[in-house]
């Protein structure tokens, strides 16, 4: 319930110190402050008497930074994250090392059932080659690299 009078109090102070700072004029507002005149030997401009509006500004600024900080260590104290509470979609079973990712397996065999990988030495062992990878007619295809660089382990 506090949480929720912090963030009335943090809404209310914002939209008034918003309108407070939008309603002062600048030092120099006039015809002379166009052109660079107007000024003093003070850094910033004239000083005069702190007006109703400058006091105002000042209240609410200190107000809004207060209410900030606040909200800020509520917001820590109730540690998590957000995206704790999103559900993930239910993940597959990893594919086997020798099938690319998402392939069914090939034949008669029942979905589950594990197929042989061919032996190293036997056509099928390899992978098809690409219309890029193609080897003129008579020349062997170079080798693809085993990792791309760059890839995560």
């Amino acid at each position: 319930m506090l949480v929720f009078a912090l963030y009335a109090i943090h809404i209310v102070v914002c939209v008034v110190l918003i309108m407070v700072v939008l309603l002062q004029s600048g030092k120099a507002a006039d015809l002379a402050g166009a052109f660079g005149g107007g000024g003093s030997q003070t850094a910033l401009g004239s000083r005069g008497a702190a007006t109703v509006l400058s006091k105002a500004t000042t209240i609410c600024a200190v107000i809004f930074m207060l209410s900030s900080l606040a909200l800020a260590l509520v917001g820590s104290r109730r540690g998590g994250s957000v995206l704790e509470n999103v559900k993930l979609p239910a993940q597959s079973a990893p594919a086997p090392e020798g099938a690319p990712a998402g392939s069914a397996p090939q034949g008669s065999a029942a979905p589950g059932a594990a197929t042989p990988a061919p032996a190293a030495g036997s056509p099928g062992s390899a992978a098809p080659a690409t219309p890029s990878q193609a080897a003129p007619a008579g020349q062997t295809a170079p080798a693809a690299p085993a990792k791309p660089p760059g890839s995560p382990k």
